[in-house]
């Protein structure tokens, strides 16, 4: 019986590239739906099927669900930049969770089971304590975590009234670049820490931005959890099989329950590229919590997700490499 495909929603971009690889090397058949807006489609592999069009097309989705057999929904396409989303709340709303709801109205017409859909830990806010768990209290601090928790809330309603089970992976910060060189952070204005401090030591940048030293973290700079986005891509396989063996829904944080703080991951990216690049010290960002570090016992339990890349310098080392393969 041939295998009905897995649709990966963004499958261009940054994370989505890396689900499309890990899913073809899982022995799988992604499809791949991308609107291009951050996407890359020259990073999609040949044998994957593309379409250039936008999840919050009823239309344009709707066909392609008619089409092809969709076993899974993998939806990573959505507008991630905090500050953005202070600045415009509603285009973060609309593409976020209004595509979201149209991606999700498709699917249940058509009777696809299951979702795997990308969340985030700004879900949470500034949280009362760290490592934060995943039943911890959601206070988010700006509309890119509202617009994010909202889907949530629409996948568990969903979920109570179809035959449908998904799984919301709350992402702490995504790093690194596929070990093989095959994908990574393509966008040249990404504002993703580790992508521009190795473009800042290989030149590409005049320096680099820290968005305030004066929090009460140990060094004043915000402290993140971050995780490798090839350890990301097997955490969505791994919630895939979970769900395909009729297991309930579940919420799971996705990082290594270790943080780094700002000047920390500088400072390893200026010894592992040998530049000491400028550093200029600006005042705080909206909506940026001080810190963020996951316990992720539940995916390693719950998924049986095991991390094969927990080290910075290896995030950096790949990041490194993407960044000169592009030029």
């Amino acid at each position: 019986m041939t295998k009905r495909h897995i649709l990966v929603t963004g499958g261009a971009g940054y994370i989505g590239s890396h689900m499309t690889l890990a899913l073809l090397g899982a022995g799988e058949r992604p499809l791949v739906i991308d609107n291009l807006s951050t996407g890359s489609r020259a990073i999609v592999p040949p044998e994957v099927p593309f379409f250039e069009g936008n999840v919050g097309d009823a239309d344009f989705v709707g066909r392609i669900m008619d089409q092809h057999a969709i076993e899974a929904i993998i939806h990573f396409a959505a507008s991630i930049v905090v500050p953005e989303s202070v600045t415009q709340p509603l285009a973060y709303y609309g593409n976020n969770t209004a595509n979201a709801r149209t991606l999700l109205d498709c699917a249940v017409k058509r009777g696809v089971p299951h979702v795997v859909f990308s969340s985030t830990a700004a879900v949470y806010g500034e949280p009362d304590r760290t490592p934060v768990e995943e039943d911890d209290p959601t206070r988010p601090i700006n509309p890119y975590g509202r617009s994010k928790l909202m889907v949530e809330w629409m996948l568990a309603d969903v979920a109570q009234a179809y035959p449908f089970s998904y799984a919301a992976l709350r992402y702490f910060n995504v790093a690194g670049a596929d070990p093989q060189g095959r994908a990574g952070q393509s966008t040249p204005n990404a504002t993703h820490l580790i992508k521009i401090a190795v473009q800042a030591a290989l030149g590409k940048r005049p320096g680099l931005d820290v968005y305030g030293t004066d929090y009460s973290t140990p060094d004043g700079s915000c402290i993140r959890d971050y995780v490798h986005v090839s350890d990301l891509a097997q955490a969505h396989l791994d919630a895939l099989d979970y769900l395909r063996a009729g297991r309930p829904s579940i919420t799971c944080n996705i990082g290594y329950a270790n943080g780094y703080s700002v000047l920390d991951v500088i400072e390893v990216v200026k010894r592992v590229s040998g530049v000491d690049f400028e550093v200029r010290i600006k005042g705080r960002r909206a909506g940026d919590p001080a810190s963020l570090i996951a316990a992720n016992q539940r995916a390693r339990t719950a998924l049986n997700w095991t991390p094969r890349y927990d080290d910075l310098e290896q995030i950096v080392r790949d990041a490194l490499a993407w960044e000169r393969r592009l030029g």
